[in-house]
């Protein structure tokens, strides 16, 4: 497929300018990343955004691939001296990959079937007779004309048979058969499942499915991951009801144009081909393109809770005790001052097996004291909710000021047993490396959860359940945005959060940090080009992302891009302020006051850049989370035996999946707000209304005591 194609295609599906596509195309041809077209480059992409750059690379790796595929084809198909003219343009006007292999499906090498069987006996002519819809004479009587006992064919009713399927066969192999098919399927087809084996476990999870029937074209992703585990689980079988009837009349009437003697055989035959040949791959690929689908949703919730995840605010200036809770091994807990530096570990057993509470009480009171500590972070996994009470029981008996929050552990345990984690923290054991990551959560999530797997963090819905290489891309890609969003202190940054920076490679990250310690504080951005491996290419795609807070030049801690600076600094000349002086209020009035287009044009810059550069001027240093709502600090505990329905509660959002959200009340299991109580009216999504982290007001809807769940809404009901 030539570019200019490609292109106008892109721009058709994405609703851009063709222009735009071609740049963007042009630009990562040329090896520049995503974040640094979207941040760096907005005048030659129109300002694309990072979402819609990123839909451009895909595309144009999957129209290359098509392409090679199709090169392929054409090869493999004249190599058998049958490529036609016709056929040759349908392949090159296919648009996607199905299209081609149907195209392609006839002159595929096959397994010997019975239609290859068939030709070899030579009744090729016989098939060939009954598809020309004879008008007169009688079938059997012509296939007697073939009957070979040397050829194997011993009975004129045996040549009729083998005539029959080399026609099942070509109908099966008929392109365009074989997609009206496809779409008549999903259109009126229903995905029907049913009990196979009872659930070892008892919980009857799968209960819904024991009897269930949807149409295809209505089943919602959720559902469909759900069944495929039931069936890989052997719980349930799987099967789709088409609508066979309108499908044998549309083969009918595409074959059967007139009235024959071979009506009765040909009719026969399509009902075998369709049955034996096409329902089975028809299915295969319905129920592809459903998981397809599905697994693309799932993808997209995990990345988006995941960019949320990432993206909550820090609590800076904080001396922090986390606590990783347990029963028989005890609660381990980390004192970490503000910067995230380990200052105490030890161990308590307030919970059983052990109850030794007077004793924790004194440790934690004397840990309080002793460090000064303002915030109290408690891992969510087991014990959790025991150890929350014994935490708010401490506070009642301390005279300060001290808050404590439940915060997401999930991959902390990853991170504790890791080499990285070993290589920090050598002398330390699991639970105290995981106390050290739950302290540090709240301080800077973005940092600390960088250091983890992205798909152990804990916010997806059926995360293993899809393809693991296409999660695993899409999920670096959102942590990449987000951590090139925040930007990167290269005096503070772990090797694990500098090799996520646009350009850096992890030899890169790990050389930077080396540098570093040998060195020592890097002063200015024009040091890191002595940083090995870091070559110009790197060094153009990163260096507007990472920030030196103090160091030479006031330029370096904000995210004008070092190709930017000279018209940085006509530009600060031009309003009267050295650039020692940026940030200050000032600095600010006197930007605010700049007429933008005429601005840029004396800059000889464009106004986007323009815009970024006086944004960077006004709030040099900023990180973009400080300007999200505050984690929810506790003092209390909230018990089940406390709610009533109507309730009114505050809660984090901790989770969204395809049906709610789950929210974190300060209950042993988080309240689910179903789709349908997000807000009042037609909700296509969760997403449209929240997000992970977000604090809601939440009313309490319902109780079930017995599976100690809650049912919560967003909806007020005097509204």
């Amino acid at each position: 497929m030539d570019i200019k194609r490609m292109t106008q295609m892109i721009a058709r599906e994405l609703s851009v300018k063709e222009q735009q596509v071609a740049q963007t195309i042009a630009l990562l041809d040329e090896g520049n990343t995503v974040p640094f077209i979207a941040r760096y480059r907005k005048e030659m992409t129109g300002q694309l955004d990072e979402t819609q750059i990123r839909a451009v690379e895909e595309r144009v790796q999957y129209l290359r691939n098509l392409s090679l595929r199709k090169e392929e084809v054409l090869r493999l198909i004249a190599e058998q001296g049958k490529l036609t003219d016709d056929l040759q343009k349908s392949i090159e006007a296919a648009t996607k990959l199905q299209e081609v292999e149907d195209l392609y499906r006839p002159y595929r090498q096959k397994r010997r079937t019975r239609a290859t069987v068939a030709k070899e006996k030579g009744l090729e002519p016989l098939a060939d007779y009954l598809l020309s819809l004879p008008e007169r004479g009688e079938p059997l009587e012509q296939a007697q004309a073939y009957v070979d006992a040397k050829k194997g064919v011993e009975t004129a009713e045996e040549a009729l048979q083998g005539a029959m399927d080399i026609i099942a066969e070509r109908i099966s192999d008929d392109a365009e058969h074989r997609k009206w098919i496809r779409s008549t399927t999903f259109d009126k087809g229903r995905l029907v499942t049913e009990q196979k084996e009872e659930e070892q476990d008892g919980k009857n999870v799968y209960q819904m499915y024991y009897s269930f029937s949807e149409p295809l074209k209505k089943i919602v992703p959720h559902r469909v991951l759900a069944i495929n585990r039931g069936e890989k689980e052997g719980i349930l079988k799987v099967t789709i009801e088409s609508p066979v009837q309108d499908i044998l009349s549309y083969l009918q009437r595409r074959i059967i144009t007139r009235k024959t003697v071979a009506g009765a055989i040909l009719e026969a035959t399509i009902e075998d081909s369709y049955k034996r040949l096409i329902a089975p791959s028809i299915e295969r690929e319905v129920r592809g393109q459903l998981t397809e689908t599905a697994e693309e949703q799932a993808i997209h919730i995990f990345a988006e809770n995941l960019r949320n995840l990432l993206l909550q605010p820090p609590v800076k200036g904080k001396v922090v005790l986390g606590v990783d809770p347990a029963y028989r091994t005890g609660c381990k807990l980390a004192v970490v001052d503000e910067t995230g530096k380990l200052l105490h570990v030890t161990v308590i057993y307030p919970t059983p097996p052990h109850n030794k509470v007077a004793e924790a009480k004194a440790k934690v009171k004397e840990l309080i004291d002793q460090f000064a500590i303002e915030i109290i972070t408690i891992g969510n996994g087991t014990a959790s909710r025991e150890t929350e009470q014994f935490i708010a029981d401490v506070l009642k008996e301390v005279k300060r000021e001290v808050f404590y929050i439940i915060v997401n552990e999930a991959g902390a345990s990853v991170y504790s047993a890791s080499a990285l984690a070993k290589e920090e923290f050598p002398e330390l054991d699991v639970a105290e490396r995981s106390a050290i990551s739950i302290a540090r959560r709240l301080q800077d999530p973005l940092a600390e959860l960088v250091k983890i797997d992205p798909k152990s963090v804990g916010v997806g819905q059926y995360q293993h359940d899809v393809s693991q290489a296409r999660l695993a891309e899409s999920l670096q890609f959102v942590v990449q945005s987000a951590v090139n969003h925040v930007g990167v202190d290269v005096n503070t940054a772990s090797a694990s959060l500098l090799q996520y920076v646009s350009g850096i490679s992890k030899q890169v990250a790990t050389n930077i940090v080396k540098m570093r310690e040998e060195l020592g504080k890097i002063q200015n951005r024009n040091q890191l080009k002595k940083v090995p491996r870091l070559g110009a290419k790197t060094y153009e795609q990163s260096i507007g992302f990472l920030r030196i807070m103090d160091g030479e030049n006031p330029l370096d801690k904000t995210p004008i891009h070092p190709e930017s600076y000279e018209a940085a600094y006509q530009l600060l000349a031009m309003i009267g302020i050295q650039p020692t002086a940026i940030g200050s209020e000032e600095c600010r009035n006197r930007l605010q006051k700049l007429d933008l287009p005429q601005t840029a044009e004396q800059l000889g810059i464009g106004e986007p850049t323009l815009r970024d550069m006086i944004e960077a001027l006004l709030r040099p240093g900023r990180d973009p989370r400080e300007e999200l709502p505050k984690p929810l600090l506790l003092k209390d505990v909230l018990q089940l035996a406390d709610l009533r329905v109507g309730m009114k509660l505050q809660g984090t959002v901790r989770n969204v999946v395809d049906f709610g959200a789950f929210v974190d009340i300060g209950l042993k299991n988080d309240g689910l707000v179903h789709i349908s109580r997000l807000k009042k009216g037609f909700v296509k999504h969760p997403l449209e209304v929240v997000t992970v982290g977000d604090i809601v007001d939440v009313w309490v809807v319902d109780i079930d005591e017995q599976r100690q769940r809650v049912g919560l809404s967003l909806i007020d009901p005097e509204s």
